[in-house]
């Protein structure tokens, strides 16, 4: 954190307080209340004391006996302000508690929505291991504070009320509390102040260690079959000693201004002694005036400390508040229209029409790259076509944008004569599909993994969509069927499996048009020739959808009934697959260079259908 923003860290961070005060003003009204009652018990419970100091016990003394009516009034007084003091401790803690949790868990929600509204080229700009963060310990850090929040309220009430009590004793017991009392708060800030930067980057390397981690779990495959298991230990130990060493930083400073804000109230009580002594002798005040005065700095020593507690999440709590507040505040949203298709079971068409697409770049002062550049194409009404070229010629863009995760920066891509973008976000999920290159597995039953909780799919839609996607026959044979736990990522299938789940999940929900990225690449060809036949002519027992195919297998092309060729993002040919082959030099090329990969086996792995289940979060791509 730079170093002007340490400086107002004070006012940020309060700042911050207010906005959760504002959004729970209720429960932290409920809070206070408790608080504030707890204070006044221990201020009244001061005068208390000591007038049973000065009016039972030293008569007591004096006698050698004491009254019982009077002993018995100053119990129950005692025991009535400590029945108090413990509904207002009640009060504070329930009442903290439940506002902090309570904020915690909306800005969870608030942060996971906006992350579902963000478009993929901001989610690409940004680390996993960030976004974990930004949802857990940022928001927890940003809501810290409000633990302590009411009780320090309520200790500032004490305080005004503890002074005015101490003016009302004797003046000069009461300069010492006004010495007392503004040190401690001028330390707080102090301390909050140099405590900002250090909490700001520690925060921050909590962030990068996470990101370290998730990338080191998720890319297991390459760091085991790289050997770069030392190299990942090496990198995640170093981000990790650098969190350490800020974590140290913090205690440190802790450790030095955490004894100076123990012992000032301390020295306040001993200055009160010594001064009230002294004002005992000149027969200013009385015994149970000094009682009072010195109890009160006692039992005040604690709370006081609340004021701390605050002050000193304060720069953690901007640190994260910032972090989460960037997320909150993050432009590029894709907002849905307000028109839905017409409801009917037939294929659907799709339309591209002078379609260009760049992705944002990592940097805003760099230019985008250009992907897309005038692509337009239809796909018919129960049409298969097929998307053929070569790497980098943009197929998988244009099957994320044929199911809008993404937004064209010119043109249009419209489904039964709709731009996407006035469609509303069930109408489109409704109609179309995608089937992504790298299938994801949830780690659930075999049903959970297919339905989604989708309401209308129940078992015999699931089994209509597994067995048109080629998987019943291995789901039939797995020990619980539909039950089956497949693990994180579906460990526990092949990588033919995962991508014929993932395929099922998105039949069953019926979509009038498929839009599949190399969906089948981990397929046995003639099961794959199989699964495209079914998709032709039926999709989970409807008339058939309309289907758009990024394809590499010759086999594939060849069941399309039109190929799109591309190359560096535009549309060089289209037509039959044999048409193309004979008249465009490119494809021929290319489409042979996939057929001899296939057959080559010196160049190709056993098919993935067919190997054991991966170590967990190991994937296979192709």
């Amino acid at each position: 954190m730079a170093s002007g923003t340490s400086r107002d860290v004070l006012g940020r961070g309060l700042g911050v307080l207010g906005r959760a005060i504002r959004e729970q003003p209720r429960i932290f009204a409920v809070a206070v209340s408790g608080s504030v009652l707890f204070g006044a018990m221990v201020v009244a419970s001061a005068f208390v004391v000591g007038r049973v100091v000065g009016d039972v016990v030293v008569p007591a003394i004096e006698r050698g006996s004491v009254g019982v009516s009077a002993l018995a009034i100053a119990a129950t007084a005692l025991f009535g302000l400590s029945v108090l003091r413990v509904v207002g401790i009640f009060g504070r803690r329930l009442g903290a508690g439940y506002m902090q949790y309570r904020l915690q868990a909306d800005y969870r929600r608030r942060v996971t929505r906006r992350y579902l509204d963000l478009p993929l080229s901001w989610h690409h700009r940004n680390a996993t291991g960030t976004l974990l963060s930004n949802a857990n310990s940022d928001v927890e850090a940003a809501w810290q504070p409000i633990a302590p929040l009411p009780f320090a309220v309520g200790t500032l009430v004490m305080l005004v009320g503890a002074v005015s009590s101490l003016f009302f004793t004797d003046w000069a017991l009461a300069l010492v509390g006004l010495a007392v009392f503004p040190a401690l708060f001028a330390l707080n800030v102090a301390y909050s102040r140099r405590m900002a930067p250090r909490q700001a980057r520690a925060q921050r390397l909590r962030a990068e260690v996470s990101g370290i981690a998730h990338e080191s779990f998720d890319g297991a495959l390459v760091v085991k079959t790289m050997g770069r298991e030392s190299q990942e230990t090496a990198r995640f130990a170093d981000r990790t000693g650098q969190l350490r060493d800020a974590l140290i930083s913090v205690g440190r400073l802790r450790g030095i201004f955490d004894p100076m804000l123990e012992t000032l109230p301390s020295l306040g009580t001993l200055a009160v002694l010594v001064v009230g002594a002294y004002r005992l002798r000149q027969g200013a005040i009385d015994v149970a005036e000094l009682v009072s005065v010195a109890f009160l700095f006692t039992v005040l020593a604690f709370p006081v400390r609340a004021i701390g507690w605050v002050l000193a999440e304060l720069p953690r709590s901007v640190a994260g508040w910032d972090r989460v507040s960037r997320v909150l505040d993050a432009t590029g949203e894709m907002p849905y229209g307000e028109q839905r298709l017409a409801p009917t079971a037939a294929p659907a068409s799709l339309t591209f029409t002078d379609v260009g697409f760049a992705y944002e770049p990592a940097e805003a002062h760099l230019p985008g790259a250009q992907v897309l550049g005038e692509v337009s194409f239809t796909v018919e009404p129960g049409r298969t076509v097929a998307l053929v070229g070569p790497t980098g010629s943009g197929k998988s863009t244009i099957a994320s944008l044929a199911v809008r995760l993404v937004d064209p920066l010119a043109g249009a891509v419209r489904i039964d004569g709709v731009d996407v973008r006035q469609l509303t976000a069930d109408s489109l999920a409704a109609n179309a599909a995608l089937v992504a290159q790298v299938p994801f597995i949830f780690d659930d039953t075999i049903r959970a993994n297919v339905s989604l909780d989708r309401p209308g799919i129940d078992d015999e839609v699931v089994w209509s969509a597994l067995r048109l996607a080629e998987a019943d026959g291995f789901v039939a044979a797995l020990p619980d069927g539909l039950d089956t736990m497949v693990g994180e990522r579906g460990t526990s299938l092949s990588g033919g499996q995962r991508q014929r789940l993932t395929l099922a999940r998105a039949l069953a929900g019926r979509p009038r048009l498929l839009v599949l990225d190399d969906a089948t690449s981990a397929v046995d060809p003639r099961v794959e020739a199989a699964i495209l036949a079914g998709l032709r002519s039926s999709a989970t027992g409807g008339p058939g959808a309309s289907i758009l195919v990024v394809a590499y297998r010759r086999a594939t092309i060849a069941l399309a009934d039109e190929v799109i060729y591309l190359e560096q993002g535009r549309v060089l040919a289209r037509g039959t697959h044999s048409t193309l082959l004979a008249t465009v030099p490119g494809y021929a090329d290319l489409v042979t260079a996939y057929e001899q990969a296939e057959v080559d086996p010196e160049s190709t792995a056993q098919d993935y259908d067919e190997v054991a289940p991966l170590p967990s979060g190991l994937e296979v791509d192709r």
